[in-house]
């Protein structure tokens, strides 16, 4: 097919889609977790003191007990088969922002050609996956293959259901053989136990005894456009980059806020519901869901879990959301600009910390000036915010971010803290030395009798900050749609353990020198407050004025790129930082600087070999054809005295050579090699491939605009935007 009638034809398929068929939902209590071998399940199936000890182990992170593995694995097995599972897989979590697993059989051969089921505690704890092909960043060289997963307790094991069958998975840990962490879960659990010893250390201070162990939380918001198929299997930058690179932007966006949060299409919306019925059976919290601010854009959201088990959710969510796409017809993007022009995707996590004796730490209560633990960890977290801010940035650093971040859809590269004006008032208050109020939730009183009274939060939101306060957590809102969440929730657990136990120091300190607890908080917050203030920020982010006051006047960074902000790994404040909480040792942190590196690197790679290949394959031949076919009707024309405007022909012609002139230049710069460093290299793909592609993209999507509609041979924006 030529021209548009491959599009013509996804078209009438797509509108011709008979609706999908009504089913029968099970009641929510039927389904929920019915695929996870729970605390309930194991109780169900284990000898008493074997359940006692596990639990014990996954509620107060106790070491577990090796002897139990053989019996819990029995029971594991027997419920996994009962289900239909032949198979087990460890899943794991490499340094990708991918899922990883290697599945193995029940199936055993014994001696007289029979075959039994066998999984034995061994079997269950380790495995050995084949370690050479995932990165390790020069951790171990690539003829070096042997590593190791371990089984994580803590996250339970589910049944993975498909349409070819089911498999027991099973959470675990990535190593190599050497000992390092090849994987996200490692650091992960390093950083919930390092804050937890901090956080123990303040609360004792603070005058608690009975202290239950403290872990992190979070609830993952996740964003995600939909496009059908037969749109996508069409868009070589679809498929292989995962955004469109190039795309004439459609006469109608997202200008008229129609699509925000309107009505759900229905073939859309027969989606989610397998995906959350999917998600329910898996025990995955999926709570919210609507359509977000651009066209063919969406967003699910679940409540809150310990930090470990939704790092691991979100890791599904997003295979859940893949997989059940495909069933439905549609690519599910979870690029952070697949579209430009219109919104693109995050993934805001929402953060907080606290445990079953104390609470949620980071809830001021109505009087948060009274509150004296919420304004002592909130401070903590603002002190650690404004040392720490540039590795934060580095946490979500990646090549497809680059696009989001800073536009005003996303909060800007610059990491600030936003409190709301009640908090803000409360620690400008600390201070001056002393605290006496803080500002009080209202009343709306709409001025309808039929209407209630709407309570108003003593303090608004502000959607350009990139760490904001929204109540009883923070959240981090430049995370990116397709990253994994563990690499945010490390850094921000981290730095809150360094930023704790310098507060505890500095308690004991002053309670040593015989202050009051009250007047030594108050001495350590103003301490925060003077040292670290310029960190807080209530105004509008995208403004240019705060990007000059922020650097020039308050010092914050302001790293516009993955290759300004992943250099900031190898910082020796933030080796220092890893290194004694105890998260990361100096080898694992240059590890995975060089991973993420190399992944920036090779996903702007694939992107020029892209451009240069859609350019002059696809591009410039319906450009040159539809040209030859005007300038030959002018020809024609002119040859019997009727003359027409021969403009656009001209515009054509010169926009096409420049778009190939540009594309050689784009050639010639991607042959470079020998760099100095890898430093160097991504400031050069930064710096001169990047804004080479964008030069490609402004002429052809010149030529787009000028080339006759059945001569254009991608699916347009307008396609895949808004015909669902």
């Amino acid at each position: 097919m030529t021209g548009n009638a491959a599009r013509t034809q996804s078209i009438n398929k797509i509108v011709n889609r008979p609706t999908a068929p009504c089913k029968t939902v099970p009641r929510l209590e039927d389904m929920w977790a019915e695929n996870v071998f729970n605390l309930t399940k194991m109780q169900a199936s284990l000898p008493k003191n074997v359940f006692k000890s596990i639990k014990n182990t996954i509620v107060t992170g106790e070491k577990l007990d090796p002897t139990i593995a053989d019996a819990v694995a029995t029971a594991m097995r027997d419920w996994a088969m009962g289900k239909g599972a032949l198979y087990y897989a460890h899943v794991f979590y490499p340094m990708t922002n991918l899922s990883a697993e290697k599945h193995d059989g029940f199936i055993s051969v014994q001696g007289d050609g029979n075959v039994i089921s066998e999984f034995s505690g061994k079997v269950l704890v380790q495995g050995e996956p084949d370690g050479s092909s995932f990165p390790n960043g020069g951790i171990r060289d690539t003829f070096e293959a042997r590593g190791y997963t371990g089984w994580d307790v803590t996250s339970p094991a589910y049944i993975m259901e498909t349409d070819n069958g089911s498999t027991l998975c099973i959470p675990t840990v990535f190593v190599s053989w050497t000992g390092e962490a090849l994987d996200k879960k490692v650091p992960l659990l390093r950083s919930i136990a390092a804050m937890d010893k901090a956080a123990n250390k303040v609360l004792k201070l603070l005058g608690n005894e009975n202290i239950a162990h403290v872990n992190s939380s979070c609830g993952a918001e996740q964003e995600y456009f939909l496009v059908d198929a037969n749109f996508a299997s069409q868009r070589p930058d679809l498929l292989l980059a995962g955004r469109t690179l190039f795309g004439k932007a459609p006469a109608k966006g997202q200008e008229f806020d129609d699509h925000y949060f309107g009505a759900i299409p229905e073939r859309v919306q027969v989606f989610m519901q397998d995906v959350e019925e999917t998600l329910y059976k898996l025990g995955i919290p999926a709570k919210t869901r609507h359509n977000e601010v651009a066209p063919g854009q969406f967003e699910i959201a679940p409540f809150f879990e310990a930090a470990n088990v939704a790092s691991d959710h979100q890791q599904l969510l997003m295979t859940v959301l893949k997989n059940t796409a495909k069933k439905h017809g549609f690519v599910c993007l979870l690029h952070e600009k697949p579209f430009a022009g219109i919104n693109g995707s995050g993934k805001h996590v929402n953060w907080s910390v606290g445990n079953s004796t104390q609470g949620n730490l980071l809830d001021p209560g109505d009087s948060p000036h009274d509150n004296a633990q919420f304004l002592v960890f909130c401070g903590a977290v603002i002190r650690g915010v404004h040392k720490y801010g540039p590795l934060m940035r580095a946490a979500i650093a990646t090549a497809s971010n680059d696009h989001r971040l800073g536009a005003n859809e996303a909060p800007p590269a610059i990491i600030s803290v936003y409190l709301g004006t009640q908090l803000e008032e409360v620690f400008e208050q600390i201070k001056t030395g002393s605290v006496k109020d803080s500002k009080k939730k209202g009343v709306m009183d709409l001025g309808v009798d039929v209407l209630p009274d709407l309570t108003k939060d003593a303090g608004d939101r502000n959607r350009t900050s990139p760490f904001a306060f929204t109540g009883n957590r923070f959240e981090f809102r430049a995370v990116g749609s397709s990253q994994s969440v563990s690499g945010p929730l490390i850094v921000l657990n981290t730095m809150l353990a360094e930023s704790l136990t310098w507060v505890g120091d500095r308690l004991e300190a002053e309670l040593g020198k015989g202050l009051e607890l009250e007047t030594a908080i108050l001495t350590v917050l103003k301490e925060i407050m003077e040292s670290h203030g310029q960190v807080i920020f209530g105004g509008n982010g995208y403004s240019e004025e705060w990007h000059k006051m922020a650097v020039e006047e308050r010092g914050l960074a302001n790293l516009r790129t993955t290759a300004d902000a992943l250099p900031v790994l190898k910082e020796k404040y933030i080796e220092e930082l890893f290194e004694k909480t105890g998260v990361l040792t100096p080898v694992e942190l240059e590890s995975r600087f060089e991973v993420y590196a190399e992944q920036y690197i090779k996903s702007i790679d694939v992107e020029v070999k892209l451009v240069i290949s859609i350019a002059k394959t696809l591009i410039y031949p319906a450009a040159i054809e539809y040209l030859s076919k005007l300038s030959g009707t002018i020809a024609s024309l002119g040859s019997m005295g009727i003359e027409l405007d021969k403009s656009s022909a001209k515009t054509i012609a010169e926009l096409a050579n420049k778009m190939i002139s540009t594309v050689d230049k784009l050639s010639s710069a991607y042959e470079k090699h020998g760099f100095a460093s890898t430093e160097e290299e991504m400031q050069y793909y930064a710096q001169t491939l990047r804004p080479l592609m964008d030069e490609v993209r402004v002429y052809a999507d010149g030529i787009e605009a000028e080339v006759a509609d059945s001569y254009w041979p991608l699916p347009t924006y307008q396609e895949m935007l808004f015909i669902k």
